[in-house]
């Protein structure tokens, strides 16, 4: 951080990602009157969130129904394991009509999807909304996704980042491509815009040819806010070359700070502070009002979790059938098969190597072991009292660089597990003075600044 750049405190986000899977609609409490995709659920949480003084409310995405694990739909569909998953954009909508303040981070495949039609509908939602859009944009590992769109196989890791850059790239050039003062709109003369300052982009690159201009209006924040999560070495320099705010796992402190310490260093390298960029970690959030009672709603999560939803669990986000696994394996042998398969390592495979090293030898019951604790979201979760909570995360944001904050998600009832961090854990950290003061500014980009 620059010397005598001021702390501002931690950002927090909901990731509403799945508040309807793994069991979720199941629990007492959850979805009561109502069941996925109900928007009116979704209006009532963003409420709830904005009283609190949340940054962003998340979404991430995903187009197929897990089938990695055994080549089957069968389990994922039974136990409504990281499925249904909808287009968010409609929801998000609604959600901005009863909210003010609040932001709103929408996910869309650079490996998948043409940033032409990304970068017009990211206007759109951003004047809809008024300023408060964030486009996640990921680099797809799953097979099921692939093939929805025509391809056979995975595309190659680097590659995919490589499309990643080209993709943003264009969508800022169309971002740009109609200059903020270029609408005139002057009722006495006709005049609505001026053509010098609409043009193209004419765009001929390695995936994507675009003539451009963008048909649209220049939204209020111009540019959406950019979030990106890779961690991998080739993730990180995408990164540091365009991200806005950096999606990072929580749960590890050496893997956070191996993680802030190489994208510092990668964003030196592009000529960019390392103090603008913020990395909110993903913690999965329990918090009871005691701690015995925070504790009861832990392990009345484990019951929905039997080995097969595990498997199809893990095998779907890292995008490798782990039916292959031999009975004892070192963790540098996964890494290399899961690397040769073009899926990711990252996640659970890159938190036992970060753990461990790639030469230890694990077994297969021990591997699904920490696999259970990945799927539950125990492994990267705090689970207490406020105060309990509230403590943890203060040490993790200083021992982390003290840049950027939390994306916090919770495996309870839904909307009361997020109610409940909104309304006993969030009035403790800012009693503590630990948060960002909330909504400084009138666009999403102003008040998530670090």
């Amino acid at each position: 951080m620059e010397a005598g750049r001021p702390v501002t405190g931690m950002h927090i986000g909901f990731d509403l990602s799945f508040t309807h899977t793994e069991g979720a609609w199941a629990r007492p409490g959850s979805w009561i009157g109502t069941d996925f995709p109900d928007v009116r659920l979704y209006m009532e949480l963003a409420r709830t969130a904005e009283r609190a003084g949340v940054g962003l409310l998340f979404f991430g995405d995903g187009s197929g129904i897990p089938s990695t694990w055994r080549g089957s739909i069968a389990p994922a569909v039974e136990r409504g394991i990281q499925w249904p998953r909808h287009d968010m954009s409609p929801v998000i909508a609604a959600m901005s009509t009863v909210t003010e303040r609040i932001g709103f981070g929408l996910t869309y495949s650079s490996t998948f999807m043409h940033p032409f039609y990304v970068a017009r509908l990211l206007n759109s939602l951003d004047h809809v909304t008024g300023g408060r859009i964030a486009f996640n944009v990921v680099a797809s590992t799953r097979g099921a996704d692939a093939a929805n769109y025509g391809f056979g196989e995975l595309m190659d890791h680097d590659l995919r980042y490589e499309r990643m850059e080209e993709f943003v790239a264009v969508c800022r050039a169309l971002w740009d491509s109609v200059a903020p003062d270029a609408i005139v709109r002057d009722r006495a003369t006709g005049r609505f815009a001026d053509p010098a300052k609409v043009h193209p982009i004419d765009h001929k690159g390695r995936f994507f040819t675009v003539k451009g201009p963008l048909a649209s209006v220049p939204s209020p924040q111009h540019h959406p806010l950019i979030v990106q999560a890779g961690n991998s070495p080739r993730g990180i320099a995408a990164s540091a070359r365009f991200a806005d705010l950096v999606f990072g796992f929580g749960g590890n402190l050496a893997a956070q700070q191996r993680h802030r310490k190489l994208l510092d260093e990668a964003l030196l390298a592009e000529g960019r502070d390392p103090a603008g960029v913020g990395i909110l970690w993903a913690t999965q959030v329990i918090v009871g009002r005691t701690a015995t009672e925070a504790r009861a709603r832990r392990d009345a999560l484990q019951a929905f979790w039997n080995d097969e939803a595990v498997a199809t669990h893990l095998s779907h986000n890292m995008g490798y059938d782990l039916a292959t696994l031999p009975e004892s394996f070192r963790l540098g042998e996964l890494r290399d098969a899961i690397v040769a398969a073009n899926a990711s390592p990252a996640g659970l495979v890159g938190s036992l190597l970060a753990e461990f090293g790639a030469e230890h030898t694990m077994s297969r019951e021990e591997f699904f072991a920490h696999g259970r604790s990945r799927a539950t979201g125990l492994d990267h979760g705090i689970v207490g009292d406020p105060g309990t909570v509230a403590d943890a995360l203060e040490e993790n944001f200083a021992a982390t660089g003290s840049r950027g904050g939390y994306m916090f998600s919770s495996p309870l009832a839904m909307p009361s597990g997020f109610a409940d961090i909104a309304e006993l854990l969030l009035p403790e950290l800012r009693r503590r003075g630990s948060l960002a003061p909330a909504y400084p500014g009138s666009t999403l980009r102003e008040n998530l600044a670090v």
